[in-house]
């Protein structure tokens, strides 16, 4: 039976980067929140830092750059003092070679030796001769633009793995808009210049990007930013619910507030407010909302890609000096690892021991995700010693995080599904607003999911609909191009691969 529990001007679900964007700027403002997070001990959604015995590791990653000013400025608001900047460096692991991201060329010819490469090359004038015309699936354009020797060492087994699909059941509509202006007549060229002397811009590989040489980093990881906009909502006298999950949602068509129910363990509490801010699934928002919605058969197929974590503590001063590798080799199931001493040095206590993070791409419940922390770490540990990565006997410790739904999948239907419920939601419930990935299946970044909070809370102020938050969106390039505090709009679509559609 649930207590009664606070009355606020606004109930938030989720503490991740939307949720406590939002709980910071209305606590700022004067209103009243409270906020509940399932997690019992962090905040920060998938941008939280986890720690374990001193050490601490970011799950995925998270660079602090953005194209909004308006995000930049909130950033340093939150957090004055604790930037710093780092390099950044990224590279591709392929037996036992490492090879530039993106690809150079010339390097890459060499690692491959003279056999291969010349296989390479032949394969890439088969694919310029006799080019598939039937173009359908990922593998399809990509054969077409590289040849198939380079797709199946650069593109088919890293592409998988994090997708959970076979490249020729992809649509070939993602290749084009996220390989796009890579030209591997262009790295050749590039090459040459460089060898030449004549080429004086920095290389990043790709004539048609500008990779960010480095990056602004929380000397402690993501979850320091998410940690102190946590505690400036409860200094203002905002509550921060750890440890409650979603239960029910309760609109009350007499008096227009809702009652926002949640568990905590055998307990339980019910929220009254004026607004929801939801960045739950869309999923479980609408299994959740009562009354049910008309379209929740359309809801409960939106479906998420997992994602989890092995971090294993290393005795060895450092193992490699990129923030990540990524593992193309298709005889490990790893998909990329992290070294988190190269994000931020006070990540990693101690100095003869390196904390790196393997990264699994998974479904909620396949036999990666089930299996225990021991095996996982073991599975990790032999994977590190079959890349040549490290001594197994040098690895002190390891720890386990799961991220569940870390990816909303774009399925063919997913557009319609989505669109169907945020209709319903927006004709019925003018004061129940979704925000952030998960809360919108949309797969975005921070600054983006912070954009939608932001823009949400102008509405809420206004008492309308002013600002539609569904225009903010993410450029497929926009992670890979541009530079801090740079204006731009944010209004096109981020892909991700979706499969092919039947005949």
């Amino acid at each position: 039976m649930a207590k009664e529990g606070a009355v606020v001007d606004v109930a938030i679900i989720g503490a991740g980067p939307a949720g406590l964007t939002a709980g910071y700027l209305l606590t700022k403002a004067g209103y009243s929140v409270a906020i509940i997070e399932k997690d019992p001990v962090y905040v920060g959604g998938i941008s939280r830092t986890v720690e374990h015995n001193g050490f601490r590791f970011d799950i995925g990653g998270h660079r602090f750059f953005s194209r909004s000013k308006e995000v930049v400025d909130l950033w340093n608001e939150i957090l004055p003092d604790d930037f710093i900047e780092r390099p950044r460096m990224s590279r591709i692991y392929y037996e036992g070679k490492f090879y530039s991201y993106p690809l150079r060329a010339f390097e890459a010819l060499g690692n491959l030796g003279l056999v291969r490469s010349t296989l390479c090359m032949l394969s890439f004038a088969k694919a310029k001769l006799l080019p598939n015309r039937q173009v359908k699936s990922f593998e399809d354009w990509t054969v077409n633009a590289f040849g198939r020797k380079l797709y199946s060492i650069f593109f088919k087994t890293y592409t998988e793995k994090v997708w959970g699909m076979p490249c020729d059941e992809m649509s070939a509509d993602w290749a084009a808009q996220r390989i796009k202006g890579l030209s591997l007549w262009g790295a050749v060229v590039d090459g040459l210049k460089r060898s030449l002397g004549l080429n004086k811009v920095p290389n990043d590989g790709m004539q048609t990007k500008t990779l960010l040489e480095s990056f602004r980093y929380p000397r402690l990881g993501p979850g320091m930013m998410w940690d102190a906009a946590r505690d400036r909502i409860v200094e203002r006298g905002g509550h921060v619910m750890m440890g409650h999950a979603l239960r029910q949602l309760t609109f009350n068509g007499a008096t227009q507030r809702w009652t926002v129910a949640a568990t905590h363990g055998d307990a339980g509490v019910a929220i009254n407010a004026a607004h929801v801010i939801s960045s739950a699934p869309m999923r479980e928002l609408a299994s959740r909302l009562h009354p049910l919605p008309a379209t929740l058969p359309e809801a409960a197929n939106l479906k998420y890609r997992d994602f989890l974590t092995v971090a294993l503590m290393i005795r060895s001063p450092d193992l490699f000096p990129d923030n990540w590798i990524y593992i193309h080799d298709p005889k490990v199931k790893v998909g990329r690892i992290q070294n988190f001493r190269s994000w931020s040095p006070e990540m990693v206590p101690d100095p003869a021991i390196a904390c790196v993070g393997l990264e699994y791409f998974c479904f909620e419940g396949d036999g990666l995700w089930s299996s225990s922390d021991e095996e996982l770490i073991a599975l990790a540990t032999a994977e590190m010693a079959a890349l040549g990565l490290c001594d197994p006997a040098h690895v002190e410790g390891g720890a386990v995080v799961r991220q569940e739904k870390a990816y909303p999948v774009y399925d063919e239907d997913y557009a319609q599904n989505v669109d169907m419920l945020r209709r319903e939601i927006e004709a019925r419930y003018p004061t129940l607003h979704c925000v952030g990935r998960n809360g919108m299946h949309r797969y975005n970044n921070q600054d983006h999911a912070m954009m939608t909070a932001m823009l949400t809370v102008r509405n809420i102020e206004a008492g309308a609909r002013v600002y539609d938050i569904w225009a903010v969106n993410e450029d497929a390039e926009y992670h890979e191009a541009g530079s801090e505090g740079e204006a731009a709009a944010l209004a096109s679509v981020r892909q991700v691969p979706g499969r092919l559609k039947a005949a």
